[in-house]
Parts: C-alpha cells; sequence; structure tokens
C-alpha cells in the first residue's frame, strides 16, 4: 500500500504500518527532506520517494499531542485565552447611533 497524502507542514498522519503517528513540521523541496515529530517527541525525516512508498495516512490531531513537550503551559496552546476584546454593550444607548 502506498501513501497518497501529500506531506504538509502542521497535519497529523499514522503510519499505518508501525501504528507510529506524527506531525509534519517542515518540507524542504530544494534536499528532499520532509520533517516530522512523532507522538512521543523523537524527530524524523523522510525523502519523497520513501514518503510515498509508505502506508501514510492522515488524521485528525491527537488528544495527547503535547506529551511529546514535557514544559508545555495550557495557556501555551490558547484555549484559555479570553477575548478581552469583546464590546460591552450593557451601557450602549442605542438613540445615540440613530438619525
Amino acid at each position: 500500500m502506498t501513501t497518497i497524502a501529500d506531506p504538509i507542514i502542521g497535519s497529523w498522519y499514522k503510519d499505518l504500518e508501525s501504528k507510529l503517528k506524527f506531525k509534519v513540521i517542515a518540507i524542504d523541496e530544494k534536499d528532499d527532506a520532509i520533517e516530522v515529530q512523532y507522538l512521543n517527541g523523537d524527530i524524523g525525516e523522510y525523502d519523497n520517494e520513501t514518503w510515498f512508498s509508505s502506508s501514510f495516512d492522515y488524521i485528525e490531531a491527537p488528544e495527547d499531542w503535547t506529551v511529546a513537550f514535557d514544559d508545555i503551559e495550557t495557556d501555551d496552546l490558547g484555549y484559555t485565552d479570553t477575548d478581552d476584546h469583546k464590546r460591552n454593550f450593557d451601557d450602549v444607548d442605542i438613540d445615540d447611533y440613530l438619525d
């Protein structure tokens, strides 16, 4: 089985044979290199021939993808950011905007 999934930076893949999950972190077309980071944090590299002769398939980002980054804070993910740019419309008088 060969890969039909093109490598896209930031996308997650699974090797259907080895069951390893990884994310593409860089593509260097000049050096024919596709750099990946596995779920355990290890870095690897494939050339185009190896990539397209392997059994990789797209997957959604694993829920536990931050495991490889021991020192990452939840705030660094952007999930806990509040939207401080929302305007409070409780104090707005609509008559101020009508002619």
